[in-house]
């Protein structure tokens, strides 16, 4: 009885000790179990997301806030042809003015099981997100957008649809 606690004991110790390895090679390679938890590159600054959400400055000291959060419209797909599906999805950031930015992101998934969050492309000001999908090797992002010269206020009512592919580890944006 007693031997058999002790090995039940030793097995818990190796897992936890496999764990923890496991997490901080994860870290150091900016990896992380959840992209909603990634860092993702967000025009020039690098956006950490905890649960879907981060909250920073908009500048040192300031008291205006800007809020990045997972928006969804998610597709999952292998984007970069390495056998394990990655994520594309939408994320949005508010700094506090009247526009809400709208951003496809992307989460490759590594080899260890974990994601790594890589850049983010900018799709437009105060969209209708419609759907996300991944056809013929591009990551297809298609919304309703506000006509040239309409007043932003105005519901946005063009139909619009941006293709992107994953080169070297990066989206990138594609003409159909």
């Amino acid at each position: 009885m007693k031997k058999n606690i002790v090995i039940a004991i030793l097995i818990i110790l190796v897992i936890l000790v496999a764990g923890f390895f496991k997490f901080k090679w994860m870290l150091a390679k900016n990896e992380v179990a959840d992209y909603k938890n990634a860092t993702y590159q967000i025009d020039t600054s690098s956006i950490t997301l905890v649960n879907g959400r981060a909250e920073n400055e908009t500048a040192p000291g300031s008291a205006s806030k800007s809020i990045t959060q997972y928006f969804g419209n998610g597709v999952e797909a292998d984007f970069n042809g390495d056998g394990t599906n990655d994520v594309a999805f939408l994320l949005t950031q508010d700094s506090g003015g009247s526009g809400t930015f709208y951003y496809v992101a992307l989460a490759l998934k590594t080899a260890s099981g974990g994601y790594r969050g890589v850049n983010s492309i900018f799709l437009g000001d105060r969209i209708a997100p419609q759907t996300t999908e991944f056809k013929d090797g591009a990551i297809i992002v298609n919304f309703a957008a506000h006509k040239a010269g309409e007043a932003m206020t105005a519901r946005p009512s063009v139909g619009v649809s941006k293709y992107f592919r994953v080169q070297n580890n990066q989206l990138i944006e594609v003409k159909k």
